[in-house]
Order: C-alpha cells, then structure tokens, then sequence
C-alpha cells in the first residue's frame, strides 16, 4: 500500500470509531383549530318583491300579479317565512288584506296574497307559512297576489305587507 492509501484508510478509520454526530430530535404535541358557526337568514323583498298589479278598468275581475322574495340562509338551517297583514288590514287577519287609496282616505280595495299559483292557499304569519332548508345561496319564493274586483272608485292604492323568515 501506499502512503497516500495508508493516511486515506487511517482518516476513515478514525472517523468510524469517533462518536457518532449528534442527530436531529424532535418532539410533537397537537393543537385544536375550531369555529363555532351560527344559523342566519336574510330576506329581501327590494330586488323584485314589490306587486303590482297595473292598471285595470273598474270592470276587471281576478286581477293577478307576483313578486318574488329572496331568502339566503346557512346550509341546512331550516325557515319558514310569513307574509303580515298589510298596515291597512281590516281587522279580521289574511283575509281582510286591502290597499288604501292615496288620494281619497276611508277607500280601500280588497286583495289577497298566496303561496301557490293556483291561488288557493293564502299567505298569512300563521296560515299558508312557506318552510324551506338554507343552502348559503340565495332561494326565490314566488308569491302570487290577486285582487278579486277592481269595483271601486279610480285612484292608486297601496299597502305595505312585512315578509319575515324565522329560522
């Protein structure tokens, strides 16, 4: 063997009987990542809510007209939304529903609000209440107003009918 070989075995030697290098430790420990998430709802009557039904000679019978309200709520939360008695109600609830003429006080004319198109369920705060499921998205519901006789005097008329979502 020669020297150089001789010194090269000898370094490899020496650094096999040294004390191995110190290797990397580690320790672990676990975390918790959490959020607590409330159901909510919304509704929205702005967009496209607003029913009108025109403009109509005092002949007309079974006037009808939609709206449309917008309901977003949390993937699965559930809802259901109730339509109020208008602010110019006479008294006896969904059935006494009726829109004020704007220029002469004391004239109203009758109308009624639905869930179905058929318009034979009425949409009331306790009766005809519409249930649905949140998905995160906004969800349209139709609702389908009638009036049943434009028999009154000419005029415009107007009510203002709370939509509420409870959930």
């Amino acid at each position: 063997m020669n020297i150089r070989n001789t010194l090269a075995s000898l370094a490899l030697l020496a650094a096999a009987t040294q004390a191995p290098a110190a290797l990397a430790q580690s320790a672990n420990d676990t975390f918790d990542v959490t959020i607590t998430i409330t159901s909510a709802c919304s509704i929205d009557a702005e967009t496209a809510g607003d029913i009108a039904f025109g403009s109509h000679p005092s002949t007309a019978t079974n006037i009808d007209s939609t709206g449309v309200l917008s309901i977003t709520c949390t993937p699965q939360t559930g809802y259901t939304v109730a339509l109020g008695n208008g602010v110019n109600n006479d008294g006896s609830g969904i059935t006494g529903r009726r829109m004020l003429n704007q220029a002469v006080a004391g004239t109203y004319v009758p109308y009624q609000l639905y869930n179905d198109a058929a318009r034979e369920t009425p949409w009331g705060s306790s009766t005809g209440t519409v249930p649905g499921t949140g998905t995160g998205t906004p969800q349209t519901l139709t609702v389908y107003g009638r009036v049943p006789n434009a028999n009154f005097p000419a005029g415009s008329y107007l009510d203002t009918v709370t939509a509420t979502v409870t959930y």
